[in-house]
C-alpha cells in the first residue's frame, strides 16, 4: 500500500470543484473522504482521541490515532457500521481557508495537527468540515457522504508517528474502498487467497523454514524440505552463471574497518551495520554487502584489457540492521544470501554486458515461472559523482537493454544513486501482485574508491566500468515470493518431496520401500508413508503437504510382473497403474524442462 503522507492530508492547499472529475480523481476523493468519516466515528466513539493523519491510498484509506485503549475487533464492527450510517446521512463536505492563528486555537488539544502546522505555516492551511466534524486538511473530497463508494473496515495496525520509534506509536485503522461492489469484493477474494498463500502460515503448515526470537530476529532457519527447495535453486543458478561466463567466489563474512570506510559503508550506511567486533585490537564489521570483498579479488592481480569482462558472482550472506517493526517473515530479514555478482569491464563494453545481464535475468525468473515483468529505471540525481557525459552513456546502456529485452519501463528521474543510475525488475505473481527482484546497478564510485585499473590495449592505466547486480535479490526473499506465487505448491523440480510411495498395507511396505529406491537412484525425491493410517487419509496429508505424484501399492501393485504403481495427481487426477520405469522416465523428463 502507498502509505507516504502527502499534503491532502496535512491541511494545506485549497478546494477544488468535483465537477467532470476523471475517474482516478474521483476515487482519490472517496477514499479521502471515507478518511474524514472515519476520525468522525472514531473521535465521537472515544472523545479523548488525538488525531494525526488520513490519507487515501492504492486500495482505500486509512487513519491514525493516539486512542485511551486498544481497538478490538468488536470495535471495528462499530466503526463501520456507524460509518454506513453516516454516510446514508447525505452529509455535505465544506472546505475552507484558516488562518494560521485560528486553526492554533481550533486544534490546540490535538498535538499532531499542530506539528502539522508548525510544518505547514506561510502556506495555505484549510479545514474540511461535515457533520459537525472539522479536520485539518488541503482539500478534495465528493460532494457528500453518499458519494462515498462502497468500502469495508479492515484492521488496525500500529504506526509510530513519522515513522520514527522514538516517537508515539499510534493505532492505524484500515479501509478498503472501490469504485463498485464487484471490484470490492474482488480485492476481498484476492486478499483471501493471498492470506491462504502466506509464506510465513505454509512455511509452519509445510515445514520449510523457522523464525525464533530467542535465537535472533531476522535470522531464518531452513528446515530439511525448505533447505531442499533452495539447494535446487542454488543448483540451477550456478549453472546457469557458469555457462554465462561468471566467475565463483566466496568471500569472508567480517572485514576490518577500514576497507568499509574506503568502500563509504562507514560513512554512508552505518546505521544499518551491526556494531563492530574488536579483534586484536581492530574493529571488524559483518558485512552488509558483497561489492567490496569482489574488489580485493580483482584487485589482487594486475589486469589487462585481455581479462575484461570478468564477472564475479556468489552467494554471499550479509547481515544488514533492520528496525523490529520492519521486518516481515523472509520478505525482510537480519541475514540474508544475495545472489550477487560485479562485473568489471571497459567503456566499450558496458552496454553488451548490460544487455547481457537484463537477458539473462528475464530467462532466469521465466524459469522459476514468472512471465510478466515491470521495469523501472532511476536515473542521475541532483548530487552526484561521476561526470555527466558518463552518466549519460550509462542510462543510454540501460535503456538499450530494457528495448532489446522488449520491457516497458517507467523513468524515475533523478532516482538514482548518488553513484550511478539503475534498473529495478519486478515480476507479477499468480495474484498479480509485483515483487521487485533485480536490481542491475551502475557504480562510479566505488571502483575510484579503491583506485581500480587495468592496462588497456594502448599500454596505459584505466578504470573499469562496476556494475553490480542481483537476479533473485536474496534466497530469503525469492523463497518467500517463491511460496506465495505457488501457494506452496512448487513445480516438481522444485519440490522438496516430489513423489510419496503409499502401501495400503503393512504388508505393502517392503515393495512401496523398494519402488523409491529405484526413484532415487535415478535421481527423484521419494519418500514412503509408512504410517498405520488408512490409504485415503494417507493420500489426504500428501495433498495437504502439496506432494506432486503419490504412489499407491497395493496387491496388484505388488503382485505384477514388473515394478507398477497406481499413480495420482495432487490436483486429484487420477493416472491409473504405470509401471515403474514409465513413471520414472516422465518425472525426469518433467524435471528437466522444470515445467
Amino acid at each position: 500500500m502507498t502509505e507516504a503522507r502527502t499534503a491532502e492530508d496535512s491541511g494545506v492547499g485549497s478546494e477544488e470543484s468535483s465537477d467532470q472529475l476523471d475517474p482516478e480523481e474521483f476515487l482519490r476523493r472517496m477514499r479521502h473522504s471515507a478518511a474524514h468519516v472515519l476520525a468522525q466515528v472514531v473521535l465521537e466513539m472515544l472523545p479523548d482521541a488525538k488525531l494525526a493523519i488520513g490519507p487515501p491510498i492504492d486500495t482505500g484509506f486509512y487513519y491514525d490515532f493516539l486512542l485511551p485503549r486498544s481497538l478490538t475487533p468488536e470495535d471495528l464492527e462499530t466503526i463501520e457500521r456507524r460509518m454506513r450510517e453516516e454516510m446514508a446521512k447525505k452529509h455535505t463536505f465544506v472546505w475552507e481557508p484558516i488562518p494560521e492563528a485560528e486553526a492554533r486555537q481550533r486544534y490546540a488539544d490535538q498535538p499532531f495537527k499542530l506539528e502539522l502546522i508548525d510544518e505547514f505555516a506561510g502556506s495555505t492551511l484549510g479545514i474540511c468540515s461535515h457533520a459537525g466534524f472539522t479536520d485539518l486538511c488541503r482539500g478534495g473530497h465528493v460532494e457528500h457522504t453518499q458519494q462515498i463508494g462502497p468500502f469495508k473496515i479492515m484492521n488496525v495496525a500500529g504506526a509510530y508517528w513519522r515513522g520514527d520509534e522514538s516517537r508515539p506509536q499510534l493505532q492505524r485503522v484500515y479501509g478498503a474502498l472501490f469504485p463498485t461492489e464487484t471490484e470490492l469484493e474482488t480485492y476481498l477474494q484476492r486478499l483471501e487467497e493471498a492470506e491462504k498463500r502466506d509464506h510465513r502460515r505454509l512455511g509452519r503448515d509445510l515445514d520449510l523454514f523457522s523464525l525464533h526470537e530467542e535465537a535472533g530476529p531476522g535470522l531464518v532457519f531452513w528446515h530439511p524440505r525448505g533447505g531442499r527447495v533452495r539447494l535446487e535453486i542454488e543448483d540451477y543458478w550456478r549453472r546457469a552463471h557458469l555457462e554465462g561466463g561468471y566467475e565463483l567466489v566466496y568471500t569472508p563474512h567480517f572485514g576490518k574497518s577500514g576497507l568499509w570506510e574506503t568502500s563509504g559503508h562507514l560513512d554512508f550506511y552505518k546505521e544499518s551495520m551491526y556494531a563492530p567486533m574488536e579483534v586484536d585490537g581492530e574493529d571488524f564489521y559483518a558485512k552488509p554487502m558483497n561489492c567490496p570483498f569482489h574488489i580485493m579479488i580483482y584487485r589482487n592481480a594486475r589486469r589487462s584489457y585481455r581479462e575484461l569482462p570478468l564477472r564475479l558472482a556468489e552467494l554471499g550472506t550479509v547481515y544488514r540492521y533492520e528496525r523490529s517493526g520492519t521486518m516481515h517473515g523472509l520478505l525482510r530479514v537480519r541475514g540474508f544470501t544475495q545472489d550477487d555478482a560485479h562485473i568489471f569491464c571497459t567503456p566499450e563494453q558496458v552496454e553488451s554486458e548490460i544487455v547481457e545481464v537484463v537477458r539473462f535475468s528475464v530467462e532466469m525468473l521465466r524459469t522459476f515461472g514468472f512471465d510478466a515483468f515491470t521495469a523501472f529505471l532511476s536515473t542521475r540525481p541532483e548530487k552526484a559523482v561521476g561526470e555527466p557525459a558518463t552518466w549519460e552513456v550509462a542510462e543510454a546502456a540501460l535503456r538499450r537493454a530494457l528495448a532489446e529485452a522488449a520491457l516497458a519501463y517507467e523513468v524515475d528521474e533523478g532516482g538514482g544513486a548518488f553513484y550511478g543510475p539503475k534498473i529495478d525488475l519486478k515480476v507479477v505473481d499468480a495474484l498479480g501482485r509485483e515483487w521487485q527482484l533485480t536490481t542491475v546497478q551502475f557504480d562510479f564510485n566505488m571502483g575510484t574508491r579503491f583506485g581500480l585499473r587495468y592496462v588497456g590495449e594502448d599500454g596505459a592505466e584505466h578504470s573499469p566500468y562496476l556494475v553490480h547486480r542481483a537476479l533473485l535479490g536474496s534466497m530469503e526473499r525469492f523463497f518467500a515470493v517463491l511460496i506465495e506465487h505457488y501457494g506452496g505448491a512448487f513445480p516438481l523440480w522444485l519440490a522438496p518431496v516430489q513423489a510419496r510411495l503409499i502401501p495400503i498395507a503393512d504388508r505393502h511396505v517392503e515393495h512401496a520401500r523398494r519402488i523409491a529406491v529405484s526413484l532415487q537412484t535415478a535421481g527423484l525425491r521419494a519418500d514412503v508413508d509408512t504410517r498405520s493410517e488408512r490409504m485415503n487419509a494417507k493420500i489426504r496429508d500428501a495433498q495437504l503437504e502439496k506432494v506432486p505424484y503419490m504412489l499407491v501399492v497395493g496387491d496388484r501393485e505388488a503382485a505384477a510382473a514388473t515394478l507398477a504403481v497406481a499413480v495420482r495427481r495432487r490436483d486429484g487426477e487420477n493416472l491409473g497403474v504405470l509401471p515403474v520405469a514409465d513413471l520414472q522416465s516422465r518425472l525426469l523428463e518433467e524435471v528437466r524442462r522444470r515445467t
